[in-house]
């Protein structure tokens, strides 16, 4: 088994949020069982413990994304599943969050449209290529119909949706941290690990109360899609969320003062003690928070 050591790399990730689950060993089937457990033990863990990121194996799958689409012919997905996880050890039990990239990259291919002027989603990705893909999804999707992936992607934000499932507990925040040696820092990380229950909790709770107090808006919807989600992994699972590369946009001080999750619990708790007033200023104050980040995107 390697060790788990800290990435030294001059390769700074994507402004790419993610959310995702770990499953114990004990809830994957065989032979999928057998498969990580083996995978498990000839990668060794990519964090050992709650306090430590997932770092490397999350640059290593983005490089792959990169040289993908950096080809001369551009490959919207992968041909097949690469097998390939990012693995978690805590108090002894190994949990599994597989990467799903085919998956995932179909589900981004159909979001795309939605992202994009069409003119530059024809660009990005010929009509031809799309279709392809989008054949081979029907077909995968009618053998494989209960597939679900791990891994939930945003790009340039957190969606608000995300932080309903974690508490001001859960932060786990590691400043660049530069050697002695005068190498390149080891990037600094931000992110929130919860167990399943806490975060079903966390987020039915919020759920009752948007329904009641605010049944129209979008956060309501939003804590629905999450919590729909979360039911679909077994319940000894741990979620993540992980800032990825939006640490490199909030920068060092922005990033100690990053408190989201406790920002909107609290404007949570305002709506349902009838505070609405406090209740809309944190919302407000968070989402325009957000929409600063997002408005990067533009910046040359």
């Amino acid at each position: 088994m390697r060790s788990v050591t800290a990435p030294r790399t001059t390769v700074l990730p994507p402004y790419t949020a993610q959310l995702r689950v770990y499953e114990p060993l004990a809830a994957y089937p065989e032979p999928d069982r057998s498969a990580w457990q083996a995978y498990a033990a000839a990668h060794g863990p990519d964090a050992q413990g709650p306090g430590r990121p997932v770092t490397g194996a999350a640059l290593a799958e983005q490089r792959g994304a990169l040289a993908r689409l950096a080809a001369l012919t551009p490959r919207p997905l992968p041909d097949r599943e690469d097998g390939r996880a990012y693995v978690r050890v805590q108090d002894g039990v190994t949990y599994i969050c597989p990467w799903t990239t085919r998956l995932r990259a179909w589900l981004a291919l159909q979001e795309l449209p939605r992202a994009l002027p069409a003119h530059l989603v024809d660009t990005v990705l010929p009509p031809a290529l799309r279709a392809a893909a989008e054949s081979d999804r029907a077909q995968w999707q009618q053998d494989h119909p209960d597939a679900r992936p791990w891994i939930m992607t945003s790009r340039w934000e957190v969606p608000l949706r995300w932080f309903l499932a974690f508490g001001e507990e859960d932060r786990c925040h590691l400043p660049a941290d530069t050697p002695a040696d005068g190498e390149r820092p080891d990037p600094a990380a931000l992110f929130y690990l919860t167990p399943m229950v806490q975060a079903r909790r966390r987020v039915a709770r919020a759920y009752r109360v948007l329904r009641e107090k605010a049944p129209d808006g979008v956060l309501a919807g939003g804590a629905e899609e999450v919590g729909r989600w979360l039911e679909e992994f077994h319940p000894r699972s741990l979620v993540e969320l992980d800032y990825g590369g939006l640490v490199q946009l909030l920068g060092p001080k922005g990033l100690a003062e990053e408190h989201s999750v406790g920002e909107l619990a609290a404007g949570l708790a305002a709506l349902r003690s009838g505070d609405t007033e406090e209740a809309v200023r944190v919302h407000e104050a968070l989402t325009g928070r957000w929409r600063r980040v997002l408005a990067l995107r533009q910046s040359s």
